[in-house]
């Protein structure tokens, strides 16, 4: 499994990383959105990680440009890592196109269940450990 993580903090993309390595997950990593973009177009990955924070383009309009491809990669599953708190944010996430979002601090088990129900909802094995 190969999943990117588009996320500007360095050590948020360390800690989760860690928790994806106890399972043998490959994680590759983009600072910002646009280098994102940049890496789904030039791999592939079966899920993509994305905060909504950042500094330049945010995570609604990555996730915006992501769902709006026009090739297969605008399927893929994409699950929100936010800090974020506001009341309505799930259901914003959702309405663009996000498949799954989880609140910072991320726990293990939650990341893994999100990953392992977004697969299996995509028709994906749905199982990473």
């Amino acid at each position: 499994m190969n999943i990117l993580f588009i996320e500007d903090d360095p050590m948020n993309r360390r800690v989760v990383r860690d928790m994806l390595d106890v399972a043998g997950v490959t994680m590759a990593e983009a600072e910002d959105a646009e280098s994102g973009l940049r890496q789904i177009d030039a791999a592939a990955f079966d899920v993509i990680l994305v905060d909504l924070r950042m500094p330049g383009m945010d995570g609604f309009e990555a996730i915006r440009r992501i769902r709006a491809r026009g090739d297969e990669k605008q399927d893929l599953p994409i699950i929100v890592v936010t800090a974020d708190t506001a009341t309505d944010l799930r259901e914003r996430c959702l309405s663009i196109g996000a498949d799954e979002v989880l609140f910072k601090p991320v726990a293990m088990d939650a990341l893994f269940d999100a990953i392992g129900a977004t697969l299996a909802k995509k028709g994906g094995e749905g199982v990473i450990l």
